[in-house]
């Protein structure tokens, strides 16, 4: 483990050493943050930095859990894929031939390509929800998920719709994944949580991970507090998301480099402990609209391929990267606002101890 940044467009002033990581906590306003590193397809090491709740004081641990936020979509992705491979419906089937208890309206878009299931997952659904999801306050009413479609649920900003035509162009959209929860669970007969716990979750390992909600009392004594942009409390510890798919995941940085693990094992024939090779490789391939597969980003930095995902609740920050081929990796999670910039400040210095190929430049001939 590396204690300090040694990336030059970090916060450190020229011609002094590196900041400690401590010293980026105060630096940035974030309370703790916490990693894990993949390294040779394995877990390498994980530790955690700071404070869970400055009310109490508790200090955060690798066995802290966060708000993964939008890295749940991932996590359900696998889900998804595990139903089609069981055969429940196919990745390319006409979404309104799959759930019994919803529709989209206006489907298909003016007669024109269906949205399915890849559609949904790589957000190029054409679904042109932009307001993201804010969460609610513990103990206020929440909606349905159906609620959550057409927005007239307690607290819902608006409803998913088609915007323009599936396939035309990219629009990140946490509605479209709430679709795809919605036809899961019909399809199934269980409810999300028991699928993604049984199906991904538990067969990974995951056992600091958890869809519930509430949690169990064993883990929620373990969870951090929301934090704003300048590493004070919320008004309430935490928000909850009945949006299960889009936002719901607590987790800790160990069980979402279990998860990346998984990913690359199945990829190197490692694993198939809940896809095969040949399904997992929907997760690796963009579906030809934007950067998205079926559940990950993938982008080539350097000269290396990496899949990832970012999260962003109320209150947290957090991201997940790690290599298409060669085995390593970096799961980062913190208890603020302004998490975003020192969570890329550590994935950076991660890259460079290790020498990811992030920093490889072309071989010129």
């Amino acid at each position: 483990m590396i204690e300090v940044i040694e990336n030059p467009q970090s916060p450190n002033r020229q011609g002094t050493d590196p900041l400690t990581i401590e010293q980026m906590l105060a630096y940035f306003r974030v309370p703790a943050v916490s990693v894990a590193v993949i390294h040779d397809f394995k877990l390498d090491w994980a530790k955690a930095w700071g404070i869970a709740d400055v009310e109490t004081g508790e200090k955060a641990t690798e066995k802290t859990l966060f708000q993964a936020a939008s890295i749940s979509k991932p996590v359900a992705a696998m889900a998804s894929l595990k139903a089609i491979q069981d055969g429940h419906f196919g990745l390319d089937q006409d979404i309104n031939t799959i759930p019994t208890s919803w529709k989209l309206p206006d489907h298909p878009f003016r007669g024109g390509v269906p949205v399915t299931p890849r559609t949904l997952l790589s957000h190029t659904s054409g679904t042109g929800d932009g307001f993201g999801f804010p969460g609610y306050e513990p103990g206020t009413p929440l909606p349905t998920i159906q609620q959550i479609l057409d927005g007239d649920g307690p607290g819902c900003r608006g409803p998913v719709r088609l915007v323009p035509p599936p396939l035309t162009q990219f629009h990140y959209s946490g509605g479209g994944t709430m679709i795809q929860q919605l036809a899961q669970t019909d399809a199934v007969g269980r409810s999300f949580r028991e699928i993604v716990r049984d199906w991904v979750l538990d067969p990974i390992g995951m056992k600091d991970s958890s869809f519930d909600l509430p949690l169990p009392e064993t883990l929620e004594a373990r969870t951090t507090r929301a934090h704003d942009g300048r590493g004070r409390a919320m008004n309430v510890k935490y928000h909850v998301y009945p949006e299960a798919a889009a936002a719901a995941l607590w987790t800790t940085p160990t069980d979402l480099a279990k998860f990346a693990l998984e990913v690359q094992r199945t990829l190197d024939g490692r694993s198939s402990r809940v896809l095969s090779k040949t399904m997992i490789q929907e997760m690796m391939t963009p579906v030809g609209v934007g950067p998205y597969a079926v559940g990950f980003a993938i982008a080539r930095t350097g000269e290396g391929w990496y899949f990832s995902h970012g999260g962003g609740n109320w209150g947290f920050k957090c991201r997940l990267v790690a290599h298409r081929a060669k085995g390593y990796g970096a799961a980062v999670m913190t208890n603020g606002d302004n998490g975003e910039a020192l969570v890329s400040e550590v994935i950076d210095r991660v890259a460079r101890a290790y020498g990811w190929d992030t920093l490889d430049k072309p071989t010129l001939r």
